[in-house]
């Protein structure tokens, strides 16, 4: 079996971006991660400004809806589709600036989305996410 992903340029382009999204958000903590050939895997903890967990953060355990519920159009910075939005966004412009892509499409329209919510939780996706590699193998878009 595969124990660990070999990165290509794109996929060190979406860990740098990954590593960038806790630098340019002080709010976010990152967790366990994992950059698969044709996926992403992290965890993200996000804090308000005593540092304490925020409550709402936009998650609603499955397929995000479009920014919901919708005050004035834009979602608030700390909420969790802003920080998805700004890492997707900046992986893009830098696959497409790579690859002379200019508005090519790199993600998925959408994203799925989990609140953990106790500790043996975290560590039951901990353990999913670091194990993801170990499994490529099994996936049905592995190619040799």
């Amino acid at each position: 079996h595969v124990s660990s992903v070999r990165l290509s340029d794109i996929g060190r382009i979406v860990q740098e971006e990954w590593e960038q999204t806790a630098v340019l958000r002080p709010y976010v903590e990152l967790d366990a991660s994992v950059v698969m050939p044709n996926h992403f895997h992290g965890i993200v903890m996000i804090q308000d400004d005593e540092t304490d967990l925020v409550g709402d953060v936009g998650a609603r355990r499955a397929l995000p809806l479009r920014y919901a519920p919708r005050k004035f159009g834009k979602p608030p910075a700390r909420a969790l589709s802003s920080i998805v939005g700004g890492f997707k966004s900046a992986v893009t412009r830098r696959v497409n600036e790579l690859r002379a892509t200019p508005g090519g499409v790199i993600w998925q329209r959408n994203y799925y989305e989990h609140i953990i919510r106790n500790e043996a939780e975290l560590g039951m996706i901990r353990t999913y996410i670091e194990g993801n590699p170990g499994r490529w193998i099994e996936d049905r878009y592995y190619m040799r």
